[in-house]
């Protein structure tokens, strides 16, 4: 991995959990579920074709396996510390993630794609 990746993966998974953590609850809490499904839009759209349409995170054979989910998952796990949030109340959030993730690759693995 160049050196230029290393900083365009870092940057990106740095970016990407401080947006939703700035932005996405307050429009939750301002506009409901439609600002929810708008931020994630918004947001996660716009970094999945930054992150992986432009190639900001860089993966392949020459740099280790890096995705946005666990961006988001790192740094809103950190961002909850920062904030001194209690781990016991997110440990189910975590845990039904972490289930989702794999229900959905198995179904990607059973589609075949």
């Amino acid at each position: 991995m160049t050196s230029y990746g290393i900083i365009t993966t870092l940057a990106s998974g740095f970016i990407f959990p401080f947006a939703i953590a700035m932005v996405w609850g307050q429009y939750v809490e301002k506009h409901k579920i439609f600002g929810g499904v708008v931020v994630a839009g918004m947001v996660v759209g716009t970094m999945w074709m930054v992150n992986h349409g432009v190639g900001f995170i860089v993966q392949g054979t020459d740099a280790p396996w890096v995705d946005q989910a666990w961006a988001a998952g790192i740094g809103l796990l950190s961002f909850g510390f920062y904030k001194k949030a209690s781990f016991k109340k997110t440990l189910p959030t975590i845990l039904v993630s972490i289930l989702g993730g794999i229900v959905a690759g198995f179904i990607v693995s059973a589609l075949g794609k």
